[in-house]
């Protein structure tokens, strides 16, 4: 090789093979300062200064999100994550094992639950600039009929769950933390509040996006501060909403930030000192409204109200705040009517059935775990199912009564005995699902309504998606009977997604995750 082939070599390896070492490093680097946490949805709002924390840290958050339940039984199991950062922790304190788990904590930032209310409301029941509106006040409003409010499900997410808290605690009124036999003795001034209850959802932001769909049929909602500030700000609403802080008090969302992971103790220590520096905490105040954790080092800006905050003691056992979901799933939650529109065509056979009738029987209450003990049916709920191929045929009721052990065992009995075969009517099948529901409530109007989609496939065969769409347009009363969509398999996204806009629901992805888990994460919106 003559000198100048040599050189030429030289400088091809100089451009193309080094840099591609640096890359190597760099990514090297970069996965070295990668921080895997476990986060609430509630801190989606958080991704665009990302990149300015990282900037600053020399820390790459890299986000997982997951409910918080599901969030607490990963790290008693000691999943592999270095964080953790939900609105609060105060149930996973009180789990036995959690203090080896969780190696440090510090709060990041401070929201109260708080109700909403339609300002012609607040005026007109007395309680704007009123500092003495209690949670007895709201309770009689909702026990009325004159508030009917939207409020998370406590056993799903944080918002509803620090408002039951919040709830219950002040109408125990004893001034110190509840106590198991006050959740029986409040029981049925709890009743009256949830008789208000027009909305639910498994999430806080799911629930604000529907309250601006549904905002006509509502007087209120119950979520974070932060995110009613956000609603009033965001000029989608026809009318704005009080902010009302009863005077025996609220739960507050602190944000924690939590260390799992001892080998990332040095990269932790620097979030924090950043997190809480005052200028980010000003940051953080202006871009998601969420009151700063560090006290007088910030003064609050003018979004936030000057009302004195009494936050009211939470519960110092498992065993308390447990009795209180129960109670709230089982005896207090309007009770719900659920359709299970479930494929069983063809393609349906083998592994996929198994993952279906493993998932409904999950519910029956094969699932013992933490979760799982949560999101099975529920006494007072009804439950169809209606199973679907080239056709509809089956179609089974159940009524959950704790009083009948075997009213969930018939359920599972029913499931393990679906059988496969045929094509795939998915807009038929719904057709009937909303004849059925529409049917059925005139004559129980006071149950919550939804259905539950799952296929594998595309439609091949009943009624076209645009005869289904002339139907329900067309066709009254159907209006707040949401479907939630199930991807799976081979199942069209586009067509599940249609149809969860279409009737104000939501899809579910079977494909990141499984189809056990999915079931269980839509029950926090039924």
């Amino acid at each position: 090789m003559n000198l100048r082939k040599s050189f030429g070599l030289i400088v091809l390896v100089a451009l193309f093979v080094l840099p591609a070492l640096g890359c190597g490093l760099s990514a090297q680097q970069s996965d070295k300062n990668t921080i895997s946490v476990l986060a609430g949805s509630e801190l989606k709002d958080l991704e665009p200064m990302l990149g300015e924390i990282q900037q600053h840290t020399g820390v790459r958050l890299q986000f997982q999100y997951i409910g918080t339940l599901d969030g607490a039984e990963q790290i008693l199991s000691g999943t592999k994550v270095d964080l953790a950062w939900f609105s609060h922790v105060k149930y996973l304190n009180l789990i036995e094992g959690s203090k080896s788990k969780v190696l440090a904590q510090e709060k990041i930032m401070l929201s109260p639950v708080v109700l909403g209310v339609k300002e012609s409301k607040a005026q007109q029941w007395g309680w704007v600039n009123n500092p003495n509106v209690t949670w007895s006040d709201v309770v009689a409003k909702a026990k009325s009929g004159e508030l009917r409010f939207a409020m998370t499900n406590p056993a799903s997410s944080n918002s509803g769950f620090s408002a039951l808290v919040g709830v219950a605690s002040a109408l125990a009124g004893k001034g110190d933390a509840l106590q198991k036999e006050d959740v029986t003795a409040i029981s049925g001034e709890l009743q009256g509040f949830f008789k208000g209850q027009a909305l639910t959802a498994g999430s806080s932001g799911w629930l604000a996006d529907q309250y601006i769909l549904s905002q006509d049929s509502l007087d209120g909602m119950i979520n974070y501060e932060s995110v009613l500030l956000a609603q009033n700000k965001s000029g989608k609403l026809h009318e704005k909403l009080y902010l009302v802080y009863p005077k025996e008090g609220i739960i507050t969302a602190d944000y924690p930030l939590l260390l799992l992971n001892a080998d990332k103790r040095a990269e932790y220590d620097k979030l924090v000192a950043y997190l809480r520096s005052p200028d980010f905490q000003k940051e953080l105040m202006t871009k998601t409204l969420r009151r700063p954790a560090i006290g007088s080092q910030v003064p609050l800006s003018s979004d936030f109200p000057t009302q004195l905050l009494v936050e009211v003691p939470f519960p110092n056992s498992r065993e308390v705040v447990d009795a209180l979901l129960f109670s709230y799933l089982n005896e207090q939650v309007k009770p719900s009517h659920t359709y299970y529109v479930l494929d069983v065509s063809g393609s349906m056979e083998g592994d996929r059935l198994k993952s279906l009738v493993q998932a409904m029987d999950n519910l029956t209450g094969a699932d013992t775990s933490l979760t799982g003990q949560f999101a099975r049916f529920r006494n007072r709920e009804k439950v169809t199912l209606i199973p679907f191929s080239s056709d509809v045929s089956g179609v089974a009721d159940f009524m959950v009564d704790a009083s009948q052990p075997d009213s969930l065992k018939q359920i599972s009995d029913y499931v393990h005995g679906l059988q496969t075969d045929g094509s795939t009517a998915i807009y038929s099948a719904l057709q009937a699902a909303y004849d059925r529901a529409r049917q059925d409530r005139q004559q129980e109007p006071d149950r919550i309504y939804s259905i539950v989609l799952m296929s594998d496939g595309e439609n091949n065969a009943g009624i076209s998606p645009e005869e289904f769409k002339s139907y329900y347009q067309s066709t009254r009363g159907l209006e707040d009977i949401r479907t939630f969509t199930i991807l799976f398999g081979e199942a069209d996204a586009k067509t599940m997604q249609s149809i969860a806009d279409l009737t104000h629901g939501r899809m579910f992805d079977a494909g990141k995750d499984s189809l056990n888990l999915v079931f269980k994460e839509i029950r926090g919106y039924q």
